[in-house]
């Protein structure tokens, strides 16, 4: 059935294709839900601030309704083939069959940092989506990558030419080094969750694993009531799931901020302990200490892998037990570990990666 839709959407688009292409008409899509603070928002704030471009958001998880099926089909394949510029936050698999014109840049923003798990054309793809995701990175004019250490990574992850992989920095990063007043969201959490009020925040943020009935279990390794024993008086235990992540665990004597927007988390919580996530990129950029929960290691390794050894990579300490990730909060280290990641995945420590985009890609020269 996805394929039937993926070729209707192609003819649509193809049929558009008639169409001139319209001078600095920006298409935002996006088949990665990443929220108010993602690289396309970033892209579009600049170019809103910079004047002088239509720009058009098209997210894919519109096309819950009838209405927004014909819509995304009839007018966002039209918007889509008349766009001078496209940028995008992850792989869509229509774009297989698009038939862009030579005049349309089509431009990757991944929506993950760095080098941590393997991604797109490195993992065990089934060949139907091997060969799909193949001719859609063909048709990228540019994939955008954090660091000219990740270059080689990103160019196996697209299958393309390391030529067309530019390490100008993720645009969703800026929001972290905007000026914030930290105090004034802190007090809105803390009006939120007054339990955590006076007490350091750590956040629990695992990733999903490919077996749904493994995903289940994920809380079930959390000890509540020694979590609260050891270090209650001082810190407060925040949940966030993955939203790929559906358990039937209830969350208990902790704090739940499933809901929460993970950039302002980022921003207030001391500490984050996570196993596989990338959301360790974004704390190791502000400077904050990350742990790694890795009970099963050996299955998500077998099942996933990682771009590099895992514990001599990731930028803090490793454990297998509960037991052993208290102390480690108790005592956070590793710098050493943590400055040798950050320097490797981000060229750029700063809020200017959208402009830095977006002046490349629409000027001239690119």
């Amino acid at each position: 059935m996805k394929n039937f839709f993926y070729k209707i959407f192609a003819l649509f688009f193809n049929l558009s294709r008639i169409l001139p292409v319209k001078k600095n008409r920006v298409a935002l899509l996006a088949p990665h839900k990443g929220g108010n603070h993602d690289s396309l928002w970033e892209i579009k704030a600049y170019l809103e601030a910079k004047g002088g471009y239509e720009i058009i958001y098209i997210p894919t998880a519109q096309m819950n309704s009838l209405g927004g099926i014909i819509n995304f089909f009839l007018v966002k394949a039209r918007i889509l083939a008349t766009s001078e510029y496209v940028f995008m936050n992850d792989n869509f698999m229509p774009m297989a069959d698009l038939k862009f014109s030579d005049k349309t840049k089509v431009t990757m923003l991944w929506h993950a940092e760095g080098a941590f798990k393997r991604f797109g054309l490195m993992t065990d793809l089934q060949p139907e989506i091997k060969n799909k995701i193949e001719k859609c990175s063909k048709k990228l004019t540019y994939v955008i990558c954090t660091s000219e250490s990740v270059k080689p990574i990103y160019a196996k992850a697209f299958g393309t030419d390391e030529s067309k992989v530019k390490p100008l920095g993720s645009p969703r990063t800026d929001y972290l080094f905007k000026p914030h007043d930290t105090d004034k969201i802190r007090a809105e959490f803390d009006e939120k969750f007054p339990q955590c009020k006076g007490k350091k925040l750590v956040l629990y943020a695992p990733t999903f694993r490919d077996n749904p009935e493994r995903d289940k279990e994920l809380l079930s390794h959390i000890d509540y009531d020694l979590f609260n024993r050891e270090l209650g008086s001082e810190y407060a235990l925040l949940i966030k799931l993955h939203p790929q992540v559906h358990t039937s665990e209830p969350i208990k004597n902790s704090i739940d901020v499933t809901g929460c927007d993970i950039a302002d988390l980022t921003l207030i919580c001391d500490m984050v302990v996570t196993d596989y996530s990338s959301v360790c990129m974004d704390f190791a950029l502000l400077n904050k200490p990350s742990l790694f929960f890795a009970y099963d290691l050996k299955e998500y390794n077998d099942e996933r892998s990682f771009c590099f050894g895992y514990e001599d990579y990731v930028p803090g300490p490793v454990v297998t037990s509960f037991e052993a990730l208290i102390e480690a909060i108790k005592c956070p280290q590793s710098d050493e570990k943590l400055n040798r990641f950050r320097d490797f995945n981000f060229d750029y420590k700063d809020c200017n990666n959208a402009m830095r985009v977006a002046e490349f890609v629409t000027s001239k020269q690119a």
